[in-house]
């Protein structure tokens, strides 16, 4: 018995996906990295999504790919050397990452190319002030907040049909459907990321394991 669990311990420490990633950078996009073949998310900062347009002077592009390029012309291919702080919802390392020495996050947010993502750290706020005073990077381009644009588009792949419209809520009493003048309806908002969804038949809501609301 012995045995087994020092073999266990041994296999969690020495295990990659618990280890704090270190290697060859591969840039997915300005804030996410493949470092010795492990998926990193940086961690304490927050750049454009791909496809998010930015516009200046009339024109419009791809704000993600734009910063996605310019973090990969600076770090593709070089050593990084990451310090684990978290798992994220999708699975990835969120890590703080150095490559000789310097801070990934503190360059990339001064050279503004990501935000500082004060909803997690607020190491980078000082490097974001720079960048906007200096007004590199996005600092001068017409662009949205990351989150705000993740909203919106969230928001908009849930949006309901004209014949989706019942509401199928999670709350503190269950998973509950409104269906079109029930008392509570038009108070009623649908969040897709914590599961609630539209339904557009009511036995499709009870297949799905909702119950109908009080009307």
């Amino acid at each position: 018995m012995f045995r087994f669990w020092s073999f266990l311990i041994f296999t969690l420490i020495a295990s990659p996906a618990l280890a704090a990633p270190n290697g060859v950078i591969h840039v997915i996009d300005a804030d996410t990295l493949d470092v010795g073949g492990v998926r990193v998310r940086l961690h304490g900062i927050d750049a454009p999504e791909m496809g998010q347009p930015c516009s200046a002077n009339g024109d419009e592009w791809d704000c993600g790919a734009w910063a996605r390029n310019a973090v990969l012309v600076q770090y593709e291919g070089r050593e990084a050397r990451c310090t684990k702080v978290d798992t994220d919802r999708y699975g990835r390392i969120v890590a703080r990452c150095t490559v000789d020495g310097a801070d990934m996050g503190a360059a990339i947010v001064n050279a503004g190319y990501a935000w500082a993502y004060r909803q997690y750290s607020g190491d980078y706020d000082l490097d974001e002030k720079a960048a906007a005073i200096m007004g590199r990077g996005l600092w001068g381009f017409q662009v949205q907040a990351p989150a705000e644009y993740r909203s919106e588009q969230v928001a908009e792949r849930n949006a309901p049909t004209t014949d989706c419209v019942i509401k199928g809520n999670i709350s503190d009493s269950g998973k509950i459907y409104h269906v079109p003048g029930n008392q509570n309806y038009d108070r009623t908002g649908i969040n897709a990321s914590t599961g609630e969804r539209w339904f557009c038949t009511v036995t499709e809501a009870e297949a799905a394991g909702w119950r109908p609301a009080r009307r």
